[in-house]
């Protein structure tokens, strides 16, 4: 079923005194996805998403909300559409003389007229759900970075919007915390089904989360697609962001970034086809990083993910290289691999793994960390796509490492 569009903008033009940010802006963003604005700086990601909020209005052109022209309606009309939407604000913004419970139900008490035991009780359940219910009474000056964001998310998320617009989210912190505000992001709002629109630089982080990417040059959407669609996409200019941003490593886990390992498949290929040299691919799903974030937080599930890198790239041979695919996918290229080395290859990690290599929490009643393991052997007119689908399919032995 195609999704349908909840937030459009129709040739959309802003300027600021002589200088003209917005140049004829045309974007569609889809009900219960997340579309991620990309761009250099400077470029009006944050006056595109200020237009979305109805901090600023169009000088000509318009935003439609449900296909209907947002400046064009009246101020009650307005105002009741404003509160289908929420805004977590680059480095937080919370304020420093409320508590964390205050903060959060700042929203409730400006723009409802709920009772305070209706507002003490929704408070509540957005505490319990972000983990924050042992740090109500404190300061943001008395928590970390992290929960900062947690406290953010779960102000912006308490008035329970249809849109939720994330303006830099993970601004100043460390990769590890930047992987757990995105895993945070993709999973409430799976859960939750509101619509997320953000700007970042965090590229291929947000490629993972994202069902929409549109790119902002010189003050039009010159792309709005897909992940995939914009990895292929054949304009230079574009592809020559996208490398330039994304550098030589993935920050958090250290292993090759997806377009490194893309150039190394096709690589592998080549060699397979001239000199018949084989290669495998072995891929490694978390099955049930959701269940761990749950339990004991979503920085926990991104430390387990770093602890399985580093313990792979231990295993690998001096050839083989490693990415990220997604927020819980891992793929390695095995050169001079068969399909029975590929094999040995993942019987010899079930053996070796264990799990004071990757836990660094206090596992849960019940826990177990289940991996799933697929391979396969490379051929001729492959791409790597259709070979990790092999690899993933019922077609071939699939492991499954369980660390209990």
């Amino acid at each position: 079923m195609n999704a349908s569009p909840i937030i459009q903008f129709e040739r959309v033009v802003k300027s600021f005194g002589k200088t003209r940010v917005l140049e004829g802006v045309d974007l569609t963003i889809n009900k219960g996805e997340i579309t991620t604005i990309i761009g250099k700086s400077g470029e009006g990601k944050s006056v595109l998403l200020k237009h979305i909020v109805g901090l600023l209005e169009p000088d000509s052109g318009a935003v439609l909300f449900e296909g209907r022209a947002i400046h064009t309606l009246k101020s009650a009309e307005r105002k009741r559409i404003k509160r289908n939407f929420s805004y977590m604000f680059q480095g937080t913004a919370l304020f420093d003389s409320m508590t964390v419970y205050e903060n959060i139900a700042l929203p409730l008490v400006e723009t409802t007229k709920m009772a305070g035991a209706e507002i003490r009780k929704r408070v509540g359940i957005q505490m319990e759900q972000f983990d924050l219910g042992e740090s109500a009474n404190k300061y943001p000056s008395q928590i970390s970075g992290g929960m900062k964001k947690r406290v953010a998310l779960a102000r912006a998320m308490v008035t329970e919007p249809q849109v939720i617009l994330f303006d830099e989210p993970t601004t100043g912190l460390d990769p590890v915390r930047k992987n757990t505000v995105h895993s945070m992001i993709a999973g409430y709002q799976k859960k939750y089904g509101f619509t997320a629109v953000l700007v970042s630089h965090e590229i291929p982080d947000v490629f993972f989360i994202s069902q929409r990417i549109a790119m902002l040059d010189h003050g039009k959407i010159v792309f709005q697609g897909t992940p995939t669609e914009i990895r292929n996409v054949e304009s230079q200019e574009i592809r020559n962001f996208i490398q330039g941003i994304e550098g030589r490593a993935d920050e958090m886990t250290g292993m090759e970034t997806q377009s490194l390992v893309e150039k190394r498949f096709e690589q592998e290929m080549a060699r397979l086809v001239s000199h018949h040299i084989d290669f495998s691919i072995v891929s490694f799903t978390f099955e049930n990083l959701a269940e761990i974030h749950r339990h004991v937080g979503f920085l926990a599930g991104q430390t387990v993910l770093v602890n399985f890198a580093g313990f792979l790239r231990q295993q690998m041979g001096i050839g083989d290289t490693s990415s990220r695919l997604g927020l819980n996918r891992i793929i390695v290229i095995l050169t001079n691999t068969d399909r029975n080395r590929a094999r040995m290859f993942c019987e010899r990690l079930s053996h070796e793994i264990k799990g004071e290599n990757l836990l660094s929490i206090q596992p849960y009643p019940g826990f177990c960390l289940s991996i799933q393991v697929g391979f396969a052997q490379a051929f001729s007119g492959v791409n790597m796509e259709q070979l990790i689908q092999e690899a993933e399919s019922g077609m071939n032995t699939l492991l499954e490492f369980k660390i209990c």
